[in-house]
């Protein structure tokens, strides 16, 4: 199968929309303002990228991007799919795995508005997808404040080409591992569709949390057991490299290691402390190509790891070239061919179910 491009966006357009014209959920349509230069930096956006969307009232921002150092705009806003999909064949990709831009920060308590926005989304998105032979998939994101709804999103989606579920790390202010969402868990095991808790924090003013909510998504997964609760349900941790691996995996053995002082004459050290914690928990992470990849294969992440471009973005995450990092690799000697093949192939075929 040809590599996988693991996390990449769309940027949502007025077409996103277009579907709620003359309806009742019209009214819930995000509009386009372009701030002045002072009133942006008072509210707190970059002055030079200052273009929002009012949705609900509220501003939310809409970036804006330069030709030059993203994919033309037509490609980011699937207006010329096959345009894309030339842009895919050029990079040696053979799929892409597309993401929201405007659900990363999108924060409500009206249920109406959710479901009328999420839904018209995800059928503008899949009606995109499905020109392509399965080359572009997508990730449906929940009316979350309708479980039932959002558990009937599920199965249309699954029918129409999605191929994961975009998850935050703190939705609704709950962790990942709130029973709130155990039914949504429940449906998407036995739709086999997987968690994607990707960077994002839909609570105001906290757009420099990019690690934290992944971070603490992780360490909750692990300590309550939630993977052995949904054993078919894979989980993955997206857009936030996987150099903090580390850290939470020292945190979550410091016990362990703690209880064996004085057992033994040598202290485990850190990734022999759970050899198996990524398989046997079926938890895959997007990896970046500053990461210490040759540390980080030391956890037993071997068949775990992905990577992504974050195409149509350029902010830390992106890089349109990481997948051809990942062959430099095998090149450099840091890793084998087989490593690099499930890295960029064989892992998020796995993860994604395609």
């Amino acid at each position: 199968m040809p590599m996988i491009d693991a996390d990449t966006h769309v940027d949502e357009s007025e077409a996103t929309w277009k579907n709620l014209d003359g309806t009742p959920y019209a009214k819930y349509i995000p509009v386009t303002i372009a701030m002045p230069a002072d009133e942006a930096k008072r509210a707190g956006y970059n002055p030079t990228n200052s273009r929002c969307w009012v949705v609900e009232g509220r501003l939310q921002n809409r970036a804006i991007r330069d030709e030059v150092n993203h994919p033309p705009r037509v490609l980011r806003e699937l207006e010329d799919v096959p345009g894309r999909l030339a842009h895919m064949d050029k990079m040696g990709v053979g799929v892409q795995v597309i993401f929201p831009t405007f659900f990363i920060r999108y924060n409500t308590s009206n249920a109406e508005a959710e479901w009328a926005l999420t839904t018209t989304y995800n059928r503008w998105l899949a009606e995109k997808c499905a020109q392509t032979n399965g080359r572009l998939r997508w990730a449906v994101v929940l009316p979350l404040l309708r479980p039932e709804k959002a558990i009937e999103e599920l199965r249309w989606a699954k029918k129409h080409g999605a191929c994961g579920i975009f998850k935050r790390g703190f939705d609704l202010d709950r962790k990942v591992t709130d029973s709130y969402f155990f039914p949504i868990y429940e449906e998407a095991s036995a739709l086999d569709l997987p968690l994607c808790i990707h960077t994002g924090h839909p609570l105001p003013a906290h757009e420099w949390d990019r690690g934290f909510p992944i971070m603490y998504s992780f360490t909750e997964l692990v300590s309550s057991g939630l993977p052995k609760k949904f054993p078919k349900l894979r989980f993955g941790l997206i857009e936030s490299g996987a150099s903090w691996i580390p850290y939470t995996i020292s945190q979550l053995g410091a016990v362990k290691r703690q209880s064996l002082r004085g057992q033994q004459s040598r202290l485990p050290r850190l990734f022999e402390l759970e050899p198996d914690l990524f398989r046997a928990n079926r938890l895959f992470v997007t990896i970046d190509p500053i990461d210490d990849i040759e540390s980080l294969l030391k956890f037993g992440t071997e068949d775990n790891l992905m990577i992504g471009t974050d195409y149509s973005h350029t902010d830390i995450s992106a890089n349109l070239s990481a997948l051809d990092e990942v062959r430099g690799w095998v090149d450099e000697g840091r890793i084998s061919n087989a490593q690099a093949h499930k890295i960029l192939e064989t892992n998020s075929q796995a993860f994604y179910g395609m």
